[in-house]
């Protein structure tokens, strides 16, 4: 199996548990570890990686959010079938983006495009003046219609460079279709990203909106229009420099629910 940098490495190099994470995932993949077969003990990878023990679970966690590995009280195993981490599924231990669990299995509209965003933004996303970046619009739709959620992210510069799942969206073939992204914070932990996520939660001025359309249009009037509350998220999403990764405005009818976010960077 092959083995993570020694812990006295390059500074830059990626954390611990992700190099840990990272060998035992090549051996997952590649079948050197055999699907159903158990995983060494804790204390046996901690020798083998010259880690300590809770460097090995935090690399096992992450493996476990790939759903590459299960752990019951007989212990680790590599998972059956063939899981990689392209074809993870979202773990409820961390949230799906753009608007946490409630959005992870309800009907949406979501659309990528690429356009600078609003002078502003500009410069918290190192973006100079009308440089285009990649836009994210979600919105979640009731089985009726009604807009249950509706954001809008804008990424920056340091996240379409940092993140390779995201940065292949800057081909607009790849752009096409109905974009996935619920698994970004997922993306930026593989990529050795510290995130900080800074939120701010207010009640956004004029009338309320109880429909929306996936360009992020919203719809006014329907049944229960005058009477819709709506909650509104401004969400920064930082790196462990300081540097912006994504900034996410999220707009939601607050009596369908309330709002709940973890996340642990």
């Amino acid at each position: 199996m092959a083995e993570p940098v020694p812990e006295h490495g390059s500074t830059t190099a990626l954390p611990l548990y992700l190099r840990v994470a990272r060998a035992l995932r090549d051996d997952l993949v590649q079948r050197r570890i055999s699907p159903g077969s158990r995983l060494p003990s804790e204390r046996l990878l901690a020798h083998r990686y010259h880690v300590n023990r809770q460097t090995v679970r935090s690399a096992l966690q992450l493996l476990r959010d790939e759903r590459l590995v299960v752990t019951d009280r007989r212990g680790t195993f590599a998972a059956d079938g063939a899981h990689d981490q392209r074809s993870a599924a979202p773990s409820p231990c961390r949230p799906t983006f753009p608007g946490g669990p409630r959005a992870a299995d309800a009907l949406v509209r979501a659309a990528l495009s690429w356009e600078a965003p609003p002078v502003a933004l500009a410069g918290r996303l190192s973006l100079a003046p009308g440089e285009p970046t990649l836009v994210h619009r979600h919105v979640v739709l009731t089985p009726a219609g009604d807009s249950l959620q509706r954001s809008v992210t804008w990424f920056s510069r340091a996240a379409l460079t940092e993140i390779p799942q995201l940065g292949r969206y800057r081909r607009r073939a790849e752009r096409c279709g109905q974009p996935d992204l619920r698994l970004l914070y997922h993306w930026m932990h593989q990529a050795g990203l510290r995130t900080t996520h800074r939120e701010s939660i207010g009640v956004p001025p004029g009338p309320p909106r109880t429909g929306g359309t996936a360009d992020g249009t919203p719809e006014t009037g329907g049944p229960g229009a005058a009477d819709a509350a709506r909650l509104y998220v401004h969400r920064v999403v930082s790196d462990q420099h300081g540097h912006a990764l994504e900034v996410t405005d999220i707009d939601f009818a607050a009596r369908t629910g309330a709002w709940t976010y973890e996340f642990g960077g």
